[in-house]
């Protein structure tokens, strides 16, 4: 794990190529693609340096890019979307950040990081509001997940780079989800920098609405929950990646000498509410 840390860093193509070739990619070349796209890069790149752009926001963009042709226009996409209780999850979450940024326009924006920030947190509310109604917490799944992290890694000591990195994602996305239709005593009261959440497109799903459809009818209470977990390792259409890419490409755009990414922010990770160590973490360290 360490060593292949190491490569990330030193040789990030050739981990990169790696990993697509320990999970068995053959359709096409890796090494050369990535060849061939650092070449058609290098001008713009350049240009980019010489403008003054923060070299962490040249890395950013073009990998934000990459990530959304390459990752989720993807036949791994497709295939988990025919299920359809999973596809009406990503449609139905899509439409609450639709008509929740719609409403956020009514009220008006103060700058672009109040739209990211609304896009992300309602689709947050949607996952956790989904989750809720199989009778599940967001504690409930990130204890789950854990333990699995704990176990599988013994189980698979030689696991891909890549293994858990989706479930960070989720667990981390329901827990801001669940933080935000809490009541305001607590939590957001289902507002998203004043913004209240229309989570309406979910109650109004005939699938999300009808999961008896899916299984023994008078035990259909497990149905939405099985898709989430689905999604677990594939959840890019509901934190939303692409939605996430466009605007901040925009962001950058708009301040390209201030580091976009990584976040130097504290995220509150959702494994943090059961194992407390925001005091080790070094967000404040970064770019």
């Amino acid at each position: 794990e360490i060593a292949m840390l190491k490569m990330v860093y030193d040789t990030p193509s050739a981990a990169q190529a790696k990993l697509m070739a320990d999970h068995g990619h053959t359709s096409f070349d890796v090494s050369k693609y990535m060849s061939m796209y650092k070449e058609r890069m290098r001008a713009t790149v350049e240009k980019a340096m010489k403008a003054g752009v923060h070299y962490g926001n040249i890395v950013t963009v073009p990998a934000y890019c990459v990530g959304d042709v390459a990752h989720h226009i993807a036949q791994s996409m497709f295939n988990m979307a025919k299920d359809d209780v999973t596809m009406a999850i990503m449609e139905a979450t899509t439409g609450v950040m639709e008509s929740t940024l719609k409403r956020g326009l009514e009220k008006g924006y103060k700058n672009a990081y109040e739209v990211l920030s609304v896009a992300t947190g309602s689709t947050a509310a949607s996952v956790a509001y989904i989750l809720e109604k199989d009778g599940f917490t967001v504690p409930m799944v990130v204890d789950l997940l854990t333990k699995r992290y704990t176990n599988y890694v013994q189980q698979y000591p030689g696991r891909g780079a890549a293994a858990e990195l989706h479930n960070c994602d989720f667990m981390d996305m329901i827990h801001r989800g669940a933080k935000i239709i809490n009541i305001a005593a607590l939590g957001g009261g289902g507002k998203v920098r004043g913004v209240e959440v229309d989570l309406s497109p979910v109650d109004n799903n005939e699938v999300l609405a009808n999961p008896q459809r899916y299984t023994y009818p008078a035990c259909a209470i497990t149905v939405r929950f099985s898709s989430l977990m689905r999604l677990a390792d594939f959840p890019c259409l509901l934190t939303s990646e692409p939605v996430t890419a466009t605007l901040m490409t925009n962001v950058i755009a708009l301040q390209p000498d201030s580091p976009g990414a990584p976040a130097r922010v504290c995220k509150d990770c959702a494994i943090c509410l059961f194992v407390k160590r925001h005091d080790k973490c070094e967000w404040e360290k970064a770019i």
